[in-house]
Parts: structure tokens; C-alpha cells; sequence
């Protein structure tokens, strides 16, 4: 599915969604660099395979710090590590840089559990690449969710563990 195709499903399931057109972002900080007064939560995603090549997309808010032992234990997914882009293009037809939860519209053999951090449901709206990384499209949670049900992945909700403080 193209980004294009995207937004049209989500104007199909009467998501109200607005996008807007930015040069290409790879990273957190670039994104907080170039995004200007943009409203709404920010978000990082991991895209992360388990020790038996399970794979999983985790989103949490931009600025929260993950502890992968700590989420693999919640999850009880064994060890995790980071999925590699060829995978990445293969589950779920994305390019590194643009993961998000909306990409799971391209997993339709259901291989990618979808893991949303509860603190990203208290946020509208949520900013989020649309396929690629050169947009950003904006939709309430409620709607995230209910985008992510049409889609036959439901996502598991944490509230993850607090990393413990460096010494």
C-alpha cells in the first residue's frame, strides 16, 4: 500500500486525519529539529525481532527512554534486538525512518504484534509517518486503535518499566 492508499483508507473509515509534507526525517532528533510548533504527541517506534524471530512494533512517546531487556521480560518475548531493514521492507513495506503504527496495514499475514505504551492514547492528536518519512499525518488515538482493529492487529497495551537510573 502506498501512502496515498493509506490516507484514502483512513478518509474510508471516516478517520479524520490531517498530513503534512517535510523533508525526509530519520531520526527523533531530527524530527524535534524540523517539525516546527506541530501539536499533538511525538512518537518513536521500534521495529524489534525476539530470539524466536517474532517480530514486534513498539511506540512509545519520543522522549521515552526504553529498557529492551525490560520490555522483552513485560512482553515475554525473550531477548530483543533490532529487526533489520530488509525486514522491515519485507513485513511491512516501509523503509527505515518511517516506521509507525500504521504500517501494519502492509503486515497482512499478521507476523508484526503491535505494541502501543499507554501514555501515547493520552495524546491527541498523535503525529505519525504515513508510510514514508517525508509526511507526517495527525489522528486522534481512539482512531489509531480503531484504524489498527480494521487492520487484524489489535495492539497490546503497557505501560512500560522505568529503565533504572544510570550510576
Amino acid at each position: 500500500m502506498t501512502s496515498d492508499d493509506l490516507l484514502a483508507r483512513l478518509a474510508a473509515l471516516d478517520i479524520q486525519a490531517a498530513t503534512h509534507e517535510h523533508p525526509p526525517l530519520r531520526t527523533v532528533e531530527e524530527a524535534k529539529r524540523l517539525r516546527g510548533d506541530l501539536p499533538g504527541g511525538h512518537v518513536k517506534n521500534l521495529f524489534l525481532r525476539d530470539k524466536h524471530d517474532r517480530h514486534w512494533l513498539f511506540t512509545t512517546l519520543e522522549d521515552v527512554r526504553v529498557d529492551l531487556k525490560a520490555l522483552a521480560r513485560q512482553l515475554e518475548a525473550g531477548r530483543f534486538s533490532f529487526a533489520n531493514a530488509e525486514t522491515l521492507g519485507r513485513l511491512l513495506g516501509i523503509a527505515p525512518g518511517a516506521v509507525s503504527p500504521l504500517a501494519a496495514v502492509n503486515d497482512t499475514d499478521g507476523q508484526v504484534t503491535v505494541v502501543l505504551d499507554r501514555a501515547v492514547l493520552a495524546i491527541s492528536p498523535l503525529n505519525l509517518h504515513p508510510l514514508r518519512n517525508d509526511r507526517t499525518t495527525a489522528i486522534a488515538p481512539a482512531d489509531l486503535v480503531r484504524f489498527l482493529d480494521s487492520c487484524g492487529h489489535k495492539p497490546r497495551l503497557i505501560v512500560p518499566e522505568t529503565p533504572a537510573p544510570s550510576a
